[in-house]
């Protein structure tokens, strides 16, 4: 069993200030795997003072753009070494199919960090004014506070890490319960990389803390990725304190079939699409809409590639769909499939019953006969259930894919891909792809509507750790 009794405060490794533990659990197995300190609010203090202290009067603010990109450079070869290992470790404690592990979990964050390591951007500029010329400076907003979720671990701590570090700032990590281990290898990279004491703290704990860290007057900006409801919840928090926030929330994305998609490479892609990381990912295409001319053959296509997805032992490269990440997440999915069952439309694939007698496995399911306003066309449910809904021609499936309090993502399956993209223009998501889909590393990604606030990745990733000053002067 992986045990640790040390929390990394400021850049060391302190004892916590409470007893508590978080038990880490297979999702595969259901067994204990790992045991660490749960974080108090008295350990959020000390690595706020650390954070603040750093910032106020460190060198990590004052030192050279360079110099920061230098660092995260650094830790970006350093995660590429351990790449696998902590690929392995993601799988053993939340279940992501090893292969998604690799691609999805490491090889994402091993490439945010690759590309913010690189990213320079104008640091000052001059500017025409009226009565002379202007400096626009870009300056660290300050102390970040990042809570981070337990499906897409790595990746997401990688999405604020990295362009905290290089804009400047100083920042407390909170990971999830469930997903506290993959932390302590990033802790001793991040010491490798040579990020300076205090700089950074990773301190695992549950919501109450973490609204606590939300709360800490030591904090400049918070950073979520999470739940449309805790989003919520903190964006009300940093409204009242007029607290700098980026909120990276849930969805209910939409695939687009054309009625001239080929149906082979579109299904081919709709595995990774829809069912990444077992369902549980808020890009995830989880309406999949279809012309009423080919609505039974998409059905069709789609329930055989589903029921030729392999299921079992996320450590196992064959796997396509593991585990849900805990036994109530597995209720929740569950639920949802009796719900849409209640709600009229047909089981076309799964259903009720479980794979397996142990671990938290749900039976992937294909529902058909899917009304946009029924609740699983319309609620993230998190898990490997799909929803085929049908739709009249082209303007009715962009209303249908619009139709939703969720703009995250979506795809639009065509033969003609400029016509796609006249259809991607249409719907009103951050993020969207042609006969594909990708987060890529250059470009923003982040939601309308209910989806979040705010950008992570590209540029606008960067600025959304910087203040921006305008300093006038007489010629």
């Amino acid at each position: 069993m992986r045990q640790h009794d040390r929390l990394y405060i400021g850049g060391e490794w302190v004892a916590p200030a409470g007893t508590g533990t978080i038990d880490v659990v297979s999702p595969h197995t259901e067994e204990v795997i790992g045991r660490v300190p749960e974080a108090t609010p008295a350990d959020i203090d000390r690595a706020v003072a650390a954070a603040r202290e750093a910032f106020d009067n460190g060198p990590w603010p004052r030192m050279e753009p360079a110099e920061r990109r230098a660092v995260v450079g650094r830790l970006a070869a350093l995660f590429g070494e351990r790449i696998q290992d902590m690929a392995e470790l993601i799988t053993e404690e939340m279940g992501s199919p090893i292969s998604f592990s690799q691609l999805g979990q490491t090889g994402q964050a091993h490439a945010v960090y690759g590309y913010f390591g690189e990213l320079d951007v104008p640091w000052e500029e001059e500017r025409a004014g009226m009565l002379g010329p202007v400096t626009v400076r870009r300056e660290p907003v300050g102390v970040v506070a990042a809570i981070v979720p337990w499906n897409v671990p790595q990746f997401i701590i990688a999405l604020k890490l990295a362009p905290a570090l290089v804009a400047g700032c100083t920042i407390v990590i909170k990971p999830a319960p469930e997903t506290p281990l993959d932390a302590y290898p990033l802790a001793e990279m991040l010491t490798e990389a040579g990020v300076p004491k205090g700089v950074v703290s990773i301190v695992a704990a549950g919501r109450e803390t973490g609204e606590y860290l939300v709360r800490h007057p030591g904090v400049d900006k918070v950073a979520f990725t999470g739940s449309t409801a805790a989003g919520r919840r903190i964006g009300a928090i940093c409204g009242e304190q007029l607290k700098r926030c980026t909120l990276e929330l849930g969805g209910k994305s939409a695939a687009i079939i054309c009625d001239d998609a080929d149906l082979d490479a579109t299904m081919g892609w709709l595995k990774l699409a829809s069912l990444m990381n077992n369902g549980q990912a808020c890009i995830a295409q989880t309406r999949i809409l279809a012309s009423r001319g080919r609505y039974d053959e998409v059905v069709g296509a789609l329930t055989e590639t589903v029921r030729g997805m392999r299921v079992g032992d996320p450590a196992d490269p064959a796997t396509e769909i593991g585990p849900l990440v805990a036994a109530r997440q597995r209720e929740r999915v569950e639920n949802y499939i009796r719900i849409g069952q209640d709600e009229g439309a047909k089981v076309a694939l799964g259903g009720a019953g479980r794979p397996f007698d142990r671990g938290w496995y749900v039976t992937p399911t294909v529902f058909a006969g899917v009304s946009n306003d029924m609740r699983i066309a319309r609620e993230e449910i998190f898990g490997p259930v799909l929803a085929v809904i049908p739709y009249e021609d082209e303007d009715d499936a962009v209303r249908i894919a619009n139709d939703s309090d969720y703009g995250l993502a979506g795809t639009v399956w065509t033969a003609d891909a400029e016509h796609g993209l006249d259809i991607a223009r249409r719907v009103r998501t951050g993020t969207y792809g042609v006969n594909t889909y990708m987060i890529e590393s250059s470009s923003p990604f982040g939601g309308y509507k209910s989806s979040g606030v705010g950008r992570e990745l590209g540029p606008e990733g960067l600025s959304a750790y910087l203040e921006y000053k305008s300093i006038a002067r007489l010629a």
